[in-house]
C-alpha cells in the first residue's frame, strides 16, 4: 500500500512542473524505479489513474524504467550488479558488501501538451 504515497507525491511533483510550464496536458510520465525500492510498477500505474481523475495528468501514459541493484563488495572492491537480493559477492561469497543502486524512485521526465502542440 505505501505505492499510494509515492504515487501521489508522483502526482504533485508532475502536476507542479506542468503547470508551471503552462502545460495543457501530460502525455507520458518517465519514472525510475530500483528494483530493491519494493515498489510495483502495476500499482503506481493503478493509483496514478485514480488519483489524476479530473486533472491535466487524467491518461497520462507512466514509462517505467527499472534499475538493477549494483553493489560493491568492500572485501574485493568489485562493483557488481546482482540478481538476488541476499547482497553477496558473487565474486569472491563475501556478504561485507554496500547497496550503491537498486533503490532508486525519482521522475525522470514529463512529456505536456502546450497549447501550440496541434493533435
Amino acid at each position: 500500500m505505501h505505492e499510494l504515497a509515492i504515487t501521489e507525491s508522483i502526482l504533485e511533483i508532475v502536476l507542479k512542473e506542468a503547470n508551471r510550464n503552462r502545460g495543457k496536458r501530460v502525455r507520458e510520465i518517465g519514472i525510475v524505479l530500483g528494483r530493491m525500492s519494493s515498489f510495483v510498477p502495476e500499482c503506481i500505474e493503478y493509483y496514478f489513474d485514480f488519483l489524476s481523475r479530473g486533472t491535466i495528468a487524467e491518461g497520462a501514459k507512466l514509462k517505467f524504467t527499472l534499475i538493477s541493484p549494483v553493489i560493491v563488495c568492500r572485501h574485493c572492491d568489485q562493483e557488481i550488479e546482482i540478481e538476488d537480493p541476499f547482497m553477496v559477492c558473487p565474486i569472491c561469497g563475501n556478504t561485507d558488501t554496500k547497496l550503491i543502486s537498486g533503490r532508486e524512485c525519482y521522475v525522470e521526465y514529463i512529456e505536456v501538451e502546450d497549447e501550440t502542440d496541434q493533435d
